[in-house]
């Protein structure tokens, strides 16, 4: 339901989506759901928040809220961090 590489399609995370989502959160280009373990399940456009990889470990689990902008995702951790990723220029590294 919409351009597959602006999350229209989840088949590359259909299996972590099957159960236990409790919230779902989306930008201009990517989504994100957040697992009631507290983990985070990111797809759509690879450099616009769809891929998570980079930070993968660090949403594995203890998230608690996610906020974004039309290209870029933070999540708030339980402990008060708070991870990002997504466009680099708009948001998505907050490492420097």
């Amino acid at each position: 339901w919409g351009h597959a590489a602006c999350g229209g399609s989840s088949s590359s995370v259909a299996d972590k989506l099957a159960s236990g989502v409790i919230a779902v959160y989306s930008n201009r280009f990517a989504f994100a759901a957040l697992k009631e373990d507290g983990g985070l399940v990111t797809w759509g456009h690879p450099d616009r928040g769809g891929d998570s990889s980079g930070v993968a470990d660090t949403l594995a689990s203890g998230v608690t809220a996610v906020y974004s902008n039309s290209l870029a995702f933070a999540a708030l951790k339980e402990d008060g961090g708070l991870v990002t990723w997504g466009h680099p220029d708009r948001g998505g590294d907050s490492s420097g």
